[in-house]
Order: structure tokens, then C-alpha cells, then sequence
């Protein structure tokens, strides 16, 4: 029986200890350092989720200047829990089961605003956000955005937390694109309708070329 090869596993385990790593930069220049680090490892990792072609002439990811009103200090509030949340990939992973977390009740825009975080069943209780809003289709990807997926390690400077309080720190300028955007290959859970928000969030990542 021919053996699977492993070193796209390690790959990928090394892929999200270095995106990790981003998350937990420090200093007036993070978010910079952030984004700078980002485009390295989307230029020259073997598990970019951009194609060999795309890799060869890939520049810069796109993003909204940075603003400070989309960082917030917020409250997680306990939600209706409901019946599991089942989200179709479309792809090798299938239909992937949330549990409702919590929601998170903030203003934006002047406008109140509520988001579910998704606790990962299959995963052990990580954490996940993605959202839609009014830029998605046109400024941003239409099937919207992730803030953070604490199994994926894409949290840290987007998502800050102590135990034993649930006040957090959210900062939608870390927000980013599912990979399904960069290549037809990836399959992505995407917003539910109950994390559509009817405003813009001109912060974090815009649409990829």
C-alpha cells in the first residue's frame, strides 16, 4: 500500500504557526508588520492558498487604510443557542456543525449592530466569526469576511481576551478573506444570514484582483 506523503501536513502545521505568530506582533507598527508579514507568507509558503501561477505574479493584498473606530472593548453575551448550525463548504469538508457561542451587541456607524461567534463543535470549542456587510459584492469579497477562527490561529491582535471576564477586545482591521477567494480549489464556510450586517466595515481586508 503506497504511503500518504506527510510533508504537506507539516506544511500546513508550519503555515499556521507562522500566521499565528503575525497575530501576536506588538508595538505602534503591528498591524504594518502584520500585513507585511502577510504578503511574504502568501508569496513564498507552499501552503499560500494561491495557486503556483498566481504566487509567480502576486504583488500586495489589498486593504482599507487603517482606523481606530474598529477596534472596540465588548461584551459577550450569552445567545439563544438553538439548534446546531450546519454550514455546506461545498468542498472535501463537507457540511461543518456550529453551536452558537455568543453574541456580540456593539455600535457602528451609529447604527446598533449584533454578531454570533460560532464555537467550532468538531474542534473542541474554538472560536469563529465570520460576518457580511454592505462592502461585500463591490469593495469586498461577496460571500464576506472571517475576524477571527481560533483554530486556525488567526486571532490575537483581532480578538483580545482574559479568562474569567467576558468583556473582549475586537479590531476589524484584522479582518480577512476566506481562502475560496484566492483559488477555486479552497471550500469555505461562509456568513450565515444572522451575521449579515447592513452597514459598510471599511476596515481589514478588501477584494483580491
Amino acid at each position: 500500500m503506497p504511503r500518504a506523503p506527510v510533508q504537506p501536513y507539516l506544511d500546513l502545521a508550519d503555515w499556521r504557526r507562522r500566521v499565528g505568530d503575525l497575530y501576536r506582533l506588538s508595538g505602534p507598527d503591528a498591524l504594518t508588520r502584520f500585513r507585511q508579514g502577510r504578503d511574504q507568507l502568501f508569496r513564498t509558503h507552499p501552503q499560500s492558498p494561491l495557486s503556483d501561477a498566481a504566487r509567480a505574479r502576486f504583488t500586495v493584498l489589498r486593504y482599507f487604510d487603517h482606523d481606530p473606530a474598529y477596534r472596540m472593548h465588548v461584551r459577550v453575551e450569552p445567545s439563544d443557542e438553538g439548534d446546531p448550525l450546519e454550514i455546506d463548504t461545498g468542498g472535501e469538508d463537507g457540511v461543518i456543525t456550529y453551536r452558537r457561542a455568543g453574541w456580540l451587541r456593539f455600535r457602528l456607524g451609529g447604527q446598533e449592530c449584533r454578531l454570533t461567534v460560532f464555537s467550532l463543535v468538531a474542534y473542541g470549542g474554538g472560536l469563529f466569526l465570520p460576518f457580511r456587510d454592505a462592502t461585500s459584492g463591490n469593495e469586498t469579497y461577496g460571500g464576506g469576511r472571517y475576524l477571527f477562527d481560533t483554530v486556525k490561529n488567526t486571532d490575537g491582535l483581532a480578538l483580545e481576551l482574559a479568562a474569567g471576564s467576558p468583556d473582549i477586545t475586537i479590531d476589524f482591521n484584522f479582518a480577512y478573506n476566506p481562502s475560496c477567494v484566492y483559488d477555486p480549489r479552497w471550500a469555505c464556510p461562509l456568513a450565515p444570514r444572522e451575521n449579515w450586517l447592513a452597514i459598510p466595515v471599511r476596515a481589514g481586508e478588501e477584494m483580491y484582483p
